[in-house]
């Protein structure tokens, strides 16, 4: 690493780190991810980038935005760069990507998830009883079409001193196509991870803060999100509390001990564990069922967090107004909270003394407002949040391939200068 790049990776952190622990630092950090807007402001697309097994091109528009905007961040790549083949083969059914054949989405589209059911309602017996027979012929056929041989397979119970209907269950035309895929693709897999660390190392050696650490979850949302959806989750809350109670005590230890995994020894590269609430949102569920179903074990989860030593990044989806009471109940000076639709303004009321607060400006305006609405835009937010320290700036969602360059300039240029305390 260059001096210049450690003076700037020290400079990024100290101001990161006095944001995160409520003090002032020289300014205000913005912490913007280019995205999709990175993508396009190098010249190509997000299918290309999908589709790029090289990872070149997710390399070159991540650097180029890095020192053209310099975020107080770094930026990794998307999570399916470099494997749209792979992907194909492996035919998820639960989402849809840009270059996908056959897709409706656009070329510069993000993922795009697709939400069914996958425990059905006769299921739960099946489910509680035999997890990993519910896994094999009933999940994992339901998520990939490339499992579907899975749905038929059957482990005999009596092997009568011999393993042979074992090897004639793994052996069928169907079985044998497809592990021959799972097999290439593990090594289509390793690779892509392999050019992962190679690229994190080069862009590590600009001088730009590392972002990573970990993810977790509300064992809720995982409820809703791997095995009921949306709707059915929250009817459940009347109509299967006893399952959905069974799943959440089930799931919480387990989420704790992998928190307590992330980083045994310290070496751990960056300390952010980012968590994404999805069912926690205003008037999803009563006050009540909020701290029942999932105040309590955020809670304990965040707590869990600090205590190994990194950083609890909880990005509060949609608006959370009414939970924010809730979210101070948190050790002081060591979260960070993200919103995308909460009224900064009463965000940095409510937890302006507790924990540092990030997100809120509207994405839309970098996409259809002139430069001077974006200033106006920024400068606001900054009076309203940065006094007292405890704020990052972000926007409310990933930059998109649609917004102006003009307005990213004149928002990273005020931040950067009106921003300073």
């Amino acid at each position: 690493m260059t001096e210049e790049a450690k003076r700037r990776l020290a400079e990024k952190n100290a101001r990161n780190e006095a944001a995160i622990a409520l003090r002032e630092p020289d300014r205000v950090p913005i912490q913007i991810f280019g995205n999709i807007f990175a993508v396009v402001e190098a010249g190509y697309t997000m299918a290309e980038v999908i589709y790029d097994e090289t990872l070149e091109k997710q390399k070159q528009s991540i650097i180029n935005y890095l020192l053209t905007y310099d975020p107080d961040c770094a930026m990794g790549p998307d999570h399916l760069a470099g494997l749209g083949r792979a992907f194909e083969k492996l035919a998820p059914k639960f989402i849809d990507w840009a270059g996908r054949p056959g897709t409706k989405l656009d070329d510069n589209s993000l993922m795009q998830f697709v939400e069914f059911p996958i425990l059905e309602e006769d299921e739960f017996d099946w489910f509680f009883s035999d997890r990993t027979g519910w896994a094999l012929n009933k999940s994992m056929p339901a998520l990939s079409g490339l499992a579907e041989p899975l749905r038929t397979l059957h482990i005999p119970q009596s092997h009568g001193g011999h393993l042979r209907p074992l090897i004639s269950a793994f052996s069928t035309p169907e079985m044998r196509e497809m592990l021959r895929t799972f097999w290439e693709l593990d090594d289509v897999l390793r690779e892509n991870g392999k050019r992962r660390a190679e690229m994190a190392k080069e862009i590590a050696e600009l001088g730009f803060p590392a972002m990573g650490g970990g993810m977790a979850s509300v064992p809720f949302d995982n409820y809703s999100d791997e095995l009921r959806g949306t709707l059915l989750s929250l009817t459940d809350l009347y109509e299967h509390a006893d399952e959905v109670e069974r799943f959440i005590e089930e799931r919480q230890p387990q989420m704790l001990a992998q928190i307590r995994r992330m980083n045994p020894d310290g070496s751990k590269n960056g300390k952010y564990v980012y968590m994404m609430l999805h069912k926690g949102v205003d008037g999803f569920m009563s006050d009540e069922y909020y701290v029942k179903y999932y105040w309590r074990h955020l809670q304990e989860i965040i707590q869990t967090i600090v205590d190994v030593g990194l950083v609890p990044c909880v990005f509060c989806e949609g608006r959370y107004s009414t939970r924010l009471e809730h979210l101070r109940d948190v050790p002081k000076g060591k979260v960070i909270y993200r919103f995308e639709d909460t009224p900064m303004d009463l965000a940095k009321k409510v937890l302006g003394d507790v924990a540092c607060i990030t997100g809120g400006f509207p994405n839309p305006l970098l996409t259809f407002a002139k430069p001077q609405q974006v200033i106006d835009a920024c400068k606001k937010m900054l009076d309203d949040c940065a006094p007292g320290g405890g704020f990052i700036f972000q926007t409310n969602a990933s930059l998109d391939g649609g917004a102006k360059r003009e307005n990213v300039e004149a928002m990273f240029r005020t931040v950067h200068e009106y921003g300073k305390y």
